[in-house]
């Protein structure tokens, strides 16, 4: 006769699965103010919103700075708000042409970074973007890691980090093999990329590659999905859903993120033209638990 196994071994058992399938989140939250583009509203309005729904910190567009300015705003109110609100700005999206092609143009583009990152440096943001901005079909990934230098040479004087990101659609510095050669041959001391799914995916970057990546040589991470169709080829920015609403391996890209030691920012940035009468808030706030919900990871043991 088999011998019946003892209630408190299965207890045990149970016990210890449960812990292994216990799910964690190792990353802090942020809202890149594209995803509130929809409803029109001013940079104070995106710091409240993002502060009401439960974000760590917050990704503004120079541009609606630029807005807020123009319509008589002063950087130090502003950073007065941005303090009371309780978050971070964690990154600035900018387009500066840092690696084009003419030097003319390169020459006007650090002009432009060196306004913009004094203007980000009063209100006490991090970063800011670095992406493939201009004409850079015909340079080399060599001369862009030297112009990176020299970028991040002028951003870390006035005490922002440049954060290189690839784009899946540019003629060079598409991929995540690219940034990372960028990356290693600027010389740059612990250069910092920017990772985005949607353009890992529109570049053919392979996922398992962020294995390869130390987690303290990621800046920041944005996060969305996407679905099958359009087709890699035709889809675009608005095509990009919440994050587990797609076919995007947000489980995987949770898992290597974590492994590599990253604990830092996940950012939700989409670009969806209507949200069919749902609030801002209301977004701000399903943009923060799917991506919790699709970013979590398996506590170990």
């Amino acid at each position: 006769m088999k011998e019946a196994v003892p209630k408190t071994v299965i207890q045990m058992q149970f016990i210890i699965e449960r812990r292994r399938s216990i799910m964690t989140f190792p990353f802090k939250l942020s809202l890149n103010a594209s995803t509130l583009f929809p409803y029109k509203l001013g940079v104070e309005e995106q710091i409240a919103v993002a502060a009401e729904a439960g974000y760590a910190g917050i990704e503004l567009w120079v541009r609606d700075i630029d807005a807020y300015l123009a319509g008589g705003g002063k950087l130090p109110e502003l950073r007065r708000h941005i303090e009371a609100s309780g978050i971070a700005v964690v990154n600035a999206i900018a387009f500066w042409s840092w690696a084009d092609s003419e030097e003319a143009a390169r020459r006007k583009g650090f002009e432009h970074a060196k306004r913009e990152l004094e203007l980000l440096a009063e209100l006490g943001c991090a970063a800011a973007a670095a992406p493939p901005f201009g004409s850079v079909a015909g340079v080399s990934l060599d001369d862009m890691a030297e112009q990176f230098a020299k970028l991040a040479k002028l951003s870390r004087g006035i005490g922002l980090e440049p954060y290189l990101e690839f784009w899946g659609r540019a003629s060079k510095l598409n991929r995540l093999s690219e940034a990372v050669y960028v990356a290693m041959q600027s010389g740059v001391k612990d250069a910092r990329l920017l990772l985005d799914p949607f353009h890992m995916y529109t570049g053919e970057s392979e996922i398992e590659g962020i294995g390869f990546l130390r987690g303290d040589r990621i800046g920041i991470v944005h996060v969305n999905d996407y679905p099958a169709e359009p087709a890699r080829a035709m889809i675009a920015d608005e095509d990009r859903v919440f994050p587990g609403d797609g076919i995007a391996p947000s489980a995987r890209i949770a898992q290597l993120l974590h492994a590599s030691g990253y604990d830092g920012y996940l950012s939700l940035e989409l670009f969806t033209p209507d949200f069919n009468g749902r609030t801002a808030l209301e977004i701000a706030k399903h943009g923060l638990e799917k991506a919790k919900a699709s970013y979590s990871v398996t506590a170990a043991g």
